[in-house]
């Protein structure tokens, strides 16, 4: 049973639901079609949301890191490097963030908006920039269609290769409130969990070439899977 649900996710277009703490998602090449849909935990609208993940790519074009659409709205809610600033759309509004630059190495990524005061707050590896307004007053609507991989130009579709991501995507975690500062610090840490979308309980579907890998982080000389550690530790 457990080869079963291992081989679950490598399988095009099969649904799996699992414990994704120790993997990551690994799209190895330009597509227009790869991509990976989550199914969020609440089906419920958006007035207010927090989004993170960890991203580690060579890309030094624009791409897509998140995407989520609702019908009439292909860019509900995107996160959209592209160059030294990030990119939010916030229902087709679009805010720039210029960021520090680009280095090759793991980044984790938060952006949050809160509809009634249309406050987005945008952090990187636990640093604030500067806050951006939009979309005050609005709502998301319930039915969404939310990707990894690929900006949706329609409703789960209308995908541009040039727009791909190319890397490694973990640790996704979506809330449908605002994370206060010291939660984000847990999120880092990993002691904070997604109400809506949730890496340690993740409902998914793999379209195309994408593998889910071992998870691994390097610090200094120490390069690891948590599995090759505790068997080392065993």
């Amino acid at each position: 049973m457990k080869l079963y649900i291992l081989l679950l996710p490598f399988i095009m277009g099969a649904l799996a639901y699992e414990d994704m703490s120790d993997k990551v998602f690994l799209f190895p090449a330009p597509s227009a079609m790869a991509h990976v849909i989550l199914k969020p935990e609440i089906k419920k609208s958006l007035q207010r949301l927090t989004i993170c993940l960890r991203s580690y790519t060579e890309l030094t074009r624009e791409y897509s890191l998140f995407s989520l659409a609702v019908s009439g709205a292909d860019n509900a809610f995107l996160i959209f490097p592209k160059s030294s600033n990030i990119y939010t759309y916030i229902l087709q509004e679009q805010s720039a963030f210029k960021t520090d630059p680009e280095t090759l190495a793991w980044k984790h990524t938060c952006a949050t908006w809160d509809s009634t005061t249309g406050v987005i707050q945008l952090w990187i590896n636990g640093k604030l920039y500067p806050r951006k307004v939009s979309k005050k007053g609005s709502t998301i609507g319930a039915e969404t269609s939310i990707v990894l991989g690929q900006d949706q130009d329609t409703f789960g579709g209308g995908f541009d290769i040039n727009q791909s991501f190319v890397g490694e995507i973990s640790d996704v975690h979506m809330w449908n409130y605002i994370l206060t500062p010291d939660e984000m610090k847990g999120v880092i840490s990993g002691h904070v969990k997604g109400n809506h979308i949730n890496w340690n309980s993740l409902n998914y579907e793999i379209k195309g070439n994408i593998l889910v890998q071992p998870k691994l982080y390097c610090k200094s000389w120490d390069c690891a899977s948590s599995k090759h550690k505790e068997s080392i530790a065993g």
